[in-house]
């Protein structure tokens, strides 16, 4: 018997997944777990009778031939524990994945960090010229989006959205789609939202403002990934960590949510024996100590973060500046000479101001001759060296400024531009 199994809880991926294999691998056997996503169910409950899907629990191990593994690596989330390995020895597997890491060692692999699982098997239905139903397409559309976020989601990429696309041709039903993947936010999930925004707290790290926070609870509640989505919005934050902790049980779960690429909650996840993606991660410890997970994720968050990339790495040095009684015909020049738009202006180390294209809009021609102190701006915008390209672009958005000022001690040491930051975000890095 050869069978295609994917993750607990599963999703609109994991089951799009898990069919894309039936397509791909004829004849292969279909099987979820019992806990899937209530989106999922509902999709299913009026699909049962077009995908002829089998419990795992139903299989007998020892009657497998070969295992197919779609949308995790990871023998735990599946399902079959250590005695039912046993029986798998001389077991052919083959792995389809897009998460970085996890203990089952497959004898094919097809494994990329990429935002979608079921974008890496339409690569190979798309090779194979495999015909698609509009029911395969919406459901393999579902599975993308959700995944992505709509192609939002900092791991998409450009193949998720030609897949996309090519689903779309395919007569995906995107009516169909916008029912099932509602998010499933009912009276429950709103009283531990309003608990959290009663306890909510915001702590800067190394330029991100994140929110860890202990969230203790009477009774298990579904669909917590979206209330953590809905706090980390509401307090327009970079990142969220939820330790949820049921009374009476011995067990932690953690979820995390990300809105910055330097930030990855899924590498912080995977460390702490979970997984996850950049912007979204998850992993449930044994833990009676919901503070001592707290100050784990607190640990790893300020010594894993996968930028390296500061203000220091991309602000201009040594700096042009000018003196605060220089001519203002001589600083219009000297910003042609040097192609700037705008310099620091510094007395004896001291800043205090800058002089800007803008300004001299202000000034008439017979002015010229006026000291740069008498048309300055003397709002002084600065960012430390240490600070992230993210914090800079968005005090030079909050406050409409082409440049910030970077001291370290109160000494100008640099300047970032707006180009910096540009150079930055469209990863026009030289290597």
């Amino acid at each position: 018997m050869e069978i295609i199994a994917t993750h607990k809880s599963t999703d609109f991926d994991a089951l799009a997944s898990v069919i894309a294999g039936t397509l791909i691998y004829p004849g292969t056997v279909p099987v979820l777990p019992k806990a899937v996503n209530p989106n999922v169910k509902a999709f299913l409950s009026i699909h049962k009778d077009v995908f002829d899907l089998k419990d795992l629990e139903s299989i007998n191990i020892e009657d497998l031939t070969r295992l197919i593994v779609v949308d995790t690596n990871s023998w735990e989330r599946i399902g079959i524990d250590s005695e039912q390995k046993k029986h798998m020895n001389g077991l052919k597997i083959i792995l389809w994945d897009h998460h970085p890491e996890g203990d089952i060692q497959a004898d094919w692999t097809c494994r990329e960090e990429i935002g979608a699982n079921i974008t890496l098997m339409l690569r190979e239905i798309k090779k194979n010229n495999i015909e698609l139903s509009p029911i395969h397409a919406t459901l393999f559309l579902a599975g993308l989006y959700e995944d992505t976020g709509g192609l939002t989601f900092p791991s998409t990429t450009a193949e998720d959205a030609y897949a996309a696309g090519y689903l779309i041709e395919n007569k995906a039903d995107l009516t169909i789609l916008s029912k099932f993947l509602r998010p499933a936010y009912g009276e429950r999930q709103k009283e531990v939202l309003f608990t959290m925004l009663q306890n909510a707290k915001r702590t800067k790290v190394k330029g991100f403002t994140i929110s860890c926070l202990i969230v203790e609870m009477d009774k298990h509640v579904r669909n917590l990934a979206i209330v953590v989505q809905k706090y980390m919005e509401i307090l327009n934050i970079d990142a969220a960590f939820c330790v949820f902790k049921q009374k009476g049980s011995d067990r932690c779960t953690v979820i995390s949510r990300s809105n910055v690429e330097e930030l990855d909650v899924g590498l912080i996840m995977k460390s702490m024996g979970g997984g996850g993606h950049p912007g979204a991660g998850s992993v449930m410890i044994k833990s009676k100590n919901p503070e001592a997970v707290e100050e784990w994720i607190m640990e790893l968050i300020t010594g894993n973060q996968r930028s390296s990339v500061t203000v220091s790495d991309l602000m201009s040095f040594p700096v042009i500046s000018v003196k605060p009684d220089e001519k203002m015909m001589d600083v219009m020049l000297l910003l042609r000479e040097k192609g700037c738009t705008g310099v620091p202006v510094i007395d004896n180390g001291k800043l205090l101001g800058v002089i800007s294209i803008r300004d001299f809009k202000k000034v008439r021609k017979n002015k010229m001759d006026a000291p740069v102190k008498a048309f300055m701006s003397r709002k002084n915008f600065t960012i430390t060296p240490e600070r992230s390209p993210i914090e800079a672009a968005r005090k030079m958005v909050k406050y409409d400024i082409g440049r910030l000022i970077v001291v370290d001690n109160d000494e100008v040491i640099g300047i970032i531009t707006r180009s910096d930051t540009m150079t930055y975000f469209y990863d026009l890095l030289p290597d």
